[in-house]
């Protein structure tokens, strides 16, 4: 999967980061969020530039995931702007050079959309295999009414899979939007 994603040619990507974009922009998840998580492109991610600069745009707070030094395998999110300066982390992911004080944690954040290999109609999610986001997520596994923030996933369309394996520390996504439309799950 990570293959075909980076296969794609340059205009390719551009014309479905705009489509999921658009189909994102009028979502009433991206509409009520004031605080979002965004992340910037590795290895074939798509591209939610054109989204965050819409959000930015429409007054949003947007935040990308940054390694935390003190909790160990976990993720906080940093303010972003176009300007913000930037340094690689240990993966060589460009993260916004920040202060601690400047960090949220992610029970902060309105909606948070996730990279991934791979989604399912379950709700399951592949990452690239650190479990950053579960851990940082974990917390949302044993809540049952408040459920804050939303997990929506980020893909091509042609990253959905009919079934993938998941363990019961997986943190399932509330959604997924590619360049088709978005599509939300439901649990039991």
């Amino acid at each position: 999967m990570r293959k075909r994603r980076r296969a794609l040619g340059l205009h390719e990507r551009r014309v479905r980061a705009k489509s999921l974009a658009a189909h994102l922009a009028c979502h009433p998840w991206f509409l009520r969020s004031r605080h979002l998580a965004l992340y910037l492109p590795n290895d074939g991610e798509v591209d939610l530039n054109p989204l965050l600069r819409r959000a930015l745009a429409m007054g949003k707070r947007c935040y990308l995931p940054v390694l935390s030094p003190a909790f160990h395998n976990r993720l906080w999110f940093a303010p972003y702007t176009p300007d913000a300066p930037l340094a690689l982390n240990t993966f060589r992911i460009p993260e916004p050079v920040a202060g601690w004080r400047d960090m949220r944690p992610v029970w902060t954040l309105d909606l948070v959309l996730t990279p991934l290999v791979a989604f399912d109609a379950a709700g399951n999610r592949l990452g690239m295999g650190g479990g950053f986001y579960d851990r940082t997520l974990a917390y949302l596994v044993r809540r049952a009414a408040w459920r804050k923030p939303r997990l929506l996933g980020a893909a091509y369309e042609f990253q959905e899979h009919a079934s993938l394996p998941h363990e019961p520390w997986d943190v399932p996504l509330d959604g997924v939007v590619t360049d088709q439309g978005l599509r939300r799950f439901q649990y039991p």
